[in-house]
């Protein structure tokens, strides 16, 4: 049997010898395939690696370029627009010098005519509810509108990610705020009381006007019949801004008008060469327009409006502190509280609690968490 093997080895050596060959070269390239292979895959895995740390380092630096938005606008942004604010309200809307004039009219040669005293009451009457319904109004939309901006903000920063139009310019660290026209954005939320204030507080007392024309001073009002004069107010207001008129107080309607105009206030002079590209300024203000024109953030404004009334009128009632007849007291004796209720309002951001309230109310969080996912990526 052995000479047998031996001899078949013999009579086909070189098949024998050729199939070995071709087994041993087929297993060497084999294992130079699959060293290939290898190699590949590491080379991929590597890859895999490098980009998804270059995207962890992206995402790292967009979320703090959005958390130095938030922070500028709350910071900054809206404390400098709401002490802006404050100082017009208090200068516009002063009634020191009417109470003044009551006062030193009262005897002697500066005696006032019953005329002139009834017409300085009415002025007083005007003007007090006229102040604190502005600062209401104002304070509530400013409140809303800068959180508004941030999210249009951040919004544009996911997208500008997304696209990878930005990314680049976040891991170089470049000033990409500056840049995006982001800071003269933010900027907008002094406009109200840098332009449109005049506009604003002169639409609010035709509304105070007209709504208090047939309030006599010496009739009583109890706490709630205030609370329905400054909703009426209120609703006057609203409904004298026609074509949503009121969002030309917050908004500048033009953005190439609105550059020239903080290029003119930052010199004192014309200088078209501090204009900056305002394409996407505009667009950023377009988009503002749109929200703010929304149903839904309407009904939030709404909502919002209406808390803080609740709250400020809950407000005079602890401070007339006296028990207040069921029939209330005599809308003269009210006034000047009406007046000073404007003060808490128009508070820095940390210590006012009317803006505190405002955003932790539940509908004004759902508004701006669906504002931020489902806001169209191009407007």
């Amino acid at each position: 049997m052995l000479a047998s093997a031996r001899g078949f080895l013999v009579r086909h050596r070189r098949k024998i010898l050729i199939s070995l060959g071709v087994a041993g070269a087929g297993y060497a390239a084999y294992r130079l395939y699959d060293a290939h292979r290898s190699q590949l895959v590491r080379v991929e895995q590597l890859r895999a690696r490098e980009e998804q740390a270059a995207d962890e380092l992206v995402k790292n630096q967009l979320q703090t370029h959005f958390e130095n938005v938030q922070r500028i606008s709350d910071t900054t942004t809206l404390p400098f627009a709401m002490h802006y604010l404050r100082s017009r309200i208090m200068e516009e809307l002063d009634i020191s010098h009417l109470t003044d004039k009551l006062l030193q009219g009262k005897g002697g040669s500066n005696a006032l005519t019953p005329k002139e005293k009834y017409d300085t009451w009415e002025k007083i009457k005007i003007l007090s509810f006229t102040r604190t319904v502005s600062s209401m109004w104002a304070m509530t939309l400013l409140s809303l509108y800068v959180r508004v901006q941030v999210t249009i903000l951040g919004r544009h920063l996911y997208l500008d990610f997304a696209r990878g139009t930005d990314g680049a310019q976040l891991q170089a660290g470049s000033d990409t705020f500056s840049k995006n026209g982001h800071k003269d954005f933010l900027a907008t939320a002094d406009y109200l009381a840098t332009y449109s204030f005049n506009a604003l507080i002169a639409q609010m007392q035709h509304a105070a006007t007209e709504v208090l024309r047939e309030k006599q001073l010496k009739d009583p009002m109890s706490m709630d019949q205030v609370l329905q004069t400054v909703l009426q107010i209120l609703d006057m207001f609203m409904s004298l801004c026609e074509d949503n008129l009121w969002i030309n107080y917050l908004v500048p309607e033009n953005a190439n008008f609105y550059a020239q105009l903080m290029a003119v206030s930052s010199t004192g002079f014309d200088d078209s060469s501090l204009l900056k590209d305002v394409r996407k300024l505009d667009q950023l203000m377009s988009e503002t327009r749109i929200v703010l024109a929304s149903d839904d953030f309407k009904n939030i404004m709404e909502r919002s409006l209406r808390k803080i009334v609740d709250v400020v009128i809950e407000d005079l009632a602890s401070q007339i502190g006296t028990p207040i007849p069921p029939s209330g007291l005599p809308l003269a004796k009210l006034l000047a509280r009406v007046a000073q209720l404007s003060l808490p309002l128009l508070e820095e951001p940390k210590k006012n609690k009317h803006i505190q309230i405002i955003r932790s109310m539940p509908e004004v969080e759902l508004f701006y968490t669906f504002l931020y996912a489902n806001m169209p990526p191009e407007t």
